[in-house]
């Protein structure tokens, strides 16, 4: 059996118990450190922490092992149970479905136990799930590549009134260019983006475009930690979010559409002071 596991948000408590039970059964257990990141991917023990209450020895999975080494931890879902732990819901990326189809083509048993993830706990700053568009990623911009494909799922969404859910990136574990041109990976440093880049690579793309789909002085809401302790929310026009200090990852920002009253009194609640 292979077990897809979501961690949720926060800390390794945020697990389920359904979920505790299962990684408890399995004989080996891996959790992918890519698509997001819980404590451990910040803190110095926070993988120590996550082994300390599961029980188990844990394999931190990154992109290079998941995509291009799949076949090892199918071959041992054959012949035993395995655990793949995901932060926030196991298919909040596309890469986790892709793994399913592969163990289910093998005749592998798959079990997945849910989570929360950023796509339903966005709704604690007050915005109506159902009035979301198409959620967007925000890349971190390089001197050669400044992607603006997200520009017109924005412009979509504000045409037809619907809020915006922004991912910022994330690197971990990613070669360096230089690296790959010597033949051999040498990986950065890893990298998060803030609520401050990712306004201004908005503003630069709206700059270059000028087609209106946002302005500095559109509404949003910069998100801070979800599902932490510390989580920080603060509504404000992309020009006054420039000037809060958001503090440590994880970051993510809501362009926001029209307002219902009720959303629009929850607002009040995060704006700038």
């Amino acid at each position: 059996m292979l077990y897809i596991v979501g961690l949720g948000l926060g800390d390794e408590r945020d697990i389920t118990l359904r979920g505790l039970d299962a990684v408890r059964s399995c004989q080996k257990v891996y959790v992918e450190a890519y698509t997001s990141l819980l404590c451990f991917g910040i803190s110095s023990d926070g993988l120590s922490r996550l082994e300390k209450l599961y029980g188990k020895e844990i394999t931190v999975a990154d992109r290079e092992m998941v995509e291009e080494r799949a076949d090892v931890m199918l071959s041992e879902a054959s012949e035993s149970d395995v655990a793949f732990l995901v932060v926030g819901d196991p298919f909040g990326a596309t890469t986790h479905t892709d793994l399913v189809v592969r163990a289910r083509k093998l005749g592998i048993k798959v079990k997945v136990i849910h989570n929360a993830s950023v796509m339903n706990a966005v709704g604690v700053c007050g915005l109506q799930l159902y009035r979301y568009g198409e959620t967007v990623s925000i890349p971190f911009f390089t001197e050669t590549w400044r992607p603006d494909s997200f520009y017109q799922k924005i412009q979509r969404n504000q045409q037809l009134g619907l809020h915006t859910l922004c991912l910022l990136d994330i690197r971990v574990k990613e070669p360096s260019l230089e690296s790959l041109c010597r033949g051999r990976k040498c990986y950065e440093p890893p990298k998060y983006m803030t609520i401050h880049t990712a306004i201004n690579q908005l503003l630069e793309v709206e700059e270059m475009r000028r087609e209106s789909a946002y302005s500095e002085e559109s509404k949003c809401i910069g998100v801070a930690r979800l599902g932490n302790e510390d989580q920080m929310m603060v509504a404000g026009s992309m020009k006054d979010l420039l000037g809060v200090d958001f503090g440590p990852p994880l970051h993510c920002l809501i362009i926001v559409g029209e307002t219902h009253p009720i959303e629009e009194e929850m607002l009040e609640f995060y704006g700038i002071k």
